[in-house]
């Protein structure tokens, strides 16, 4: 009888590794510049968002757009109507493009245009960080504030001159190291709370992004560098849910509010209307929102934004490289732009008191 098979870690057949330059940030910001007008634009995003955040602004700030982007022309075709819609609702909303590149896997799958361009597995990064640098330049020209989730720090340098608007997600909420980087960017910052619903996680690393920190980082000449920052004052917490499970209720946002309150923190929220408050339903979507909605207008200011997931098709595709249909997500499924429309519409009309 044969002697059976190791499968010690030793035994195992080594898998090689490649390594490739990539352009350091320094690089890469001068091979696509932040004009001086545009970056002046940028900043005042990021006033209007703070003063949203501070109470001094009484609309809604809204964070909306793809779950990822995997298609540059459609985003950007996107990106031109929330830029007509904008507007119309401007006086009631603040609308913010989600505009994604890195997207957080459970265990494996595409990670994102940044890491994948071509959805092929080639991970042609170069690229993806040229492409995303452009893409958000182009939106933020169109005269949106541009969000995105920071997952890899050492991302940050490359992105964060383009940047009004940056989530801490679920799965990095706890991380030290996003902590670090968030208290050092002038975007203003939501962390969300935990994938279980646990909001402790979430206080604790606005309580630390508040705080300077001294951390390794990044130079934009690609050096190893030690950053100090001085602490960012702007971050609140971002209800999604957890374990399937919604937290978004009038009975939820008080407790949230509460817990803020008691540990210190100003009591600002925004409700991710996807993930498991819509019970991972893209139409829910609208459920949330309209509940949300009508705690506003019952007087609860704590309620500062919302965040939906949205494409210029309803829905979701299996990534088959050469066979997607334009404009549909192949990550998390998203409404289509005339439901997003209609939302956007009818939530700055009941605003408007």
């Amino acid at each position: 009888m044969n002697a059976p098979v190791s499968l010690t870690p030793a035994s195992r057949q080594a898998v090689p590794t490649s390594a490739a330059a990539l352009p350091t940030p320094g690089e890469l910001r001068q091979a696509l510049p932040l004009a001086p007008a545009l970056a002046e634009q940028v900043a005042t995003h990021r006033r209007a968002i703070r003063a949203i955040l501070d109470g001094h602004d009484d609309r809604l700030l809204v964070v909306v757009g793809p779950c990822s982007i995997d298609d540059p022309e459609a985003a950007l075709a996107y990106a031109r109507r929330l830029a007509e819609l904008a507007p119309k609702v401007a006086d009631r909303l603040l609308l913010v493009m989600r505009v994604y590149v890195e997207k957080p896997r459970t265990t494996v799958g595409w990670k994102g245009l940044a890491y994948d361009p071509d959805l092929d597995g080639s991970g042609d990064m170069a690229r993806g960080l040229h492409d995303s640098r452009a893409l958000m330049r182009d939106i933020a020209a169109l005269g949106l504030p541009v969000a995105t989730e920071l997952l890899q720090p050492m991302l940050a340098p490359y992105l964060d001159d383009l940047l009004a608007w940056v989530a801490i997600g679920a799965r990095t909420t706890e991380s030290q190291l996003h902590r670090e980087v968030a208290s050092g960017l002038e975007a203003v910052v939501g962390f969300k709370n935990g994938t279980g619903g646990e909001l402790q996680v979430a206080l604790d690393a606005m309580q630390s992004a508040a705080h300077p920190h001294r951390h390794f980082a990044m130079a934009e000449d690609g050096r190893p560098m030690v950053r100090e920052t001085a602490g960012n004052p702007h971050t609140h917490l971002v209800l999604r849910g957890g374990h399937g499970e919604p937290n978004y209720s009038a009975a939820h946002v008080l407790s949230a509010r509460r817990t803020l309150q008691a540990a210190g923190l100003a009591p600002r929220l925004m409700v991710d209307c996807s993930h498991a408050n819509a019970r991972k339903d893209h139409r829910r979507q609208s459920e949330v929102l309209l509940d949300v909605l009508a705690q506003r207008e019952a007087g609860d200011a704590s309620l500062v934004g919302l965040m939906i997931e949205s494409h210029l098709h309803e829905g979701k595709q299996p990534l088959v490289p050469g066979r997607l249909r334009y404009g549909v997500s192949v990550t998390d499924a998203c409404i289509g732009w005339e439901t997003t429309e209609h939302l956007l519409t009818t939530a700055a009309q009941r605003l408007r008191g």
